[in-house]
């Protein structure tokens, strides 16, 4: 069956405190927004739909190259619901699933995890991606019956302190059949916030006799610590991002002198048997050919190393070509 993907990135990211749009923030080289495209396109989608917003046409700009991607508009910001309302038009040839993501993360998501999703989705209905959070203060508690069915998905602010008690959080995470283009005209915003949740679809799939299932995973650092919504936490998914990286170039045979002191973008490519020396910066679309050295605190922006090649130390470039 055939996938669209919608991922939201409407929104104006205020405790980011930026001019810039918070989806066009970096973390490890790369864009907030660009790491969940990059995680959509694995899954080999029909189309991926970009809801924007806030400087929309920044946004826009930013994936200009990066083909085929269908933006819709959210002039109005009011809530993920009427988020996803603006997707209709683009979905209406849609034949399969949609997977809703959203463009801030979170960032360590794997696409094995969204294929599980797909697994698990019963027959004409949704599933939701959850996570057990140790500290589940400011988010979706998930709603089930003793036998562990789900019932709904409450947002803290319309949540008794019973209900906050809930350590099952909503990642934000849907996976619908197409049944959800109807229902999302159901949608309504009697709510705290005065907003149209798009978590207020598992209620209307359950009214209209509709199977919902949730897939629980327990790994914060994959879905909960990878969110950012301040500098704070941009920062730890930084530090998140860059670990995962070096540990996948270790891997592939790398070595690094002083990992801890190596800082690799995750838009870089190497070749095994590369060296890399304390204090060495590697970013943009930079690659370092097999057996290539790098020597302390060079600093290398869109550069090519050809292979067995010895980049001096100190070196700062940009563009530049090394044999």
């Amino acid at each position: 069956m055939s996938l669209s993907v919608v991922i939201l990135a409407a929104g104006q990211g205020t405790r980011m405190k930026s001019q810039l749009p918070k989806v066009l923030h970096q973390a490890a080289g790369r864009s907030l927004l660009g790491y969940m495209v990059n995680i959509a396109k694995q899954l080999e989608p029909t189309q991926i739909i970009i809801v924007v917003g806030h400087q929309a046409e920044q946004v826009r700009g930013a994936f200009a190259a990066d083909a085929p991607l269908t933006f819709v508009e959210q002039r109005e910001q009011l809530g993920t619901g009427h988020a996803l309302m603006q997707a209709r038009d683009a979905l209406s040839e849609a034949d399969g699933d949609v997977l809703v993501l959203n463009g801030d993360g979170p960032l360590l998501l794997e696409p094995a995890t969204l294929r599980e999703l797909t697994d698990i989705r019963p027959d004409g209905g949704m599933a939701v991606l959850t996570c057990v959070a140790s500290d589940p203060t400011g988010l979706g508690r998930i709603l089930r019956q003793a036998d562990g069915t789900v019932t709904g998905i409450i947002e803290e602010k319309d949540a008794s302190n019973a209900e906050r008690a809930i350590d099952e959080i909503n990642t934000g995470i849907f996976l619908f059949n197409r049944d959800v283009l109807g229902l999302l005209e159901q949608l309504d915003n009697n709510n705290a916030q005065g907003e149209y949740y798009i978590t207020d679809l598992l209620r209307l799939y359950l009214a209209a006799g509709k199977p919902v299932q949730a897939l629980a995973k327990h790994d914060e650092d994959q879905l909960l610590h990878c969110l950012v919504n301040d500098r704070v936490q941009l920062a730890r998914v930084d530090k998140l991002l860059r670990d995962a990286v070096r540990e996948r170039w270790l891997k592939a045979g790398v070595t690094m002198i002083a990992p801890e002191q190596t800082f690799i973008d995750d838009t870089v490519t190497l070749e095994r048997d590369v060296i890399l020396y304390p204090g060495v910066w590697l970013g943009g679309s930079t690659t370092v050919g097999e057996g290539a050295k790098v020597m302390p605190h060079a600093v290398l922006n869109d550069c090519h190393i050809a292979p067995n090649a010895v980049v001096k130390a100190g070196t700062v470039a940009t563009g530049e070509r090394f044999a």
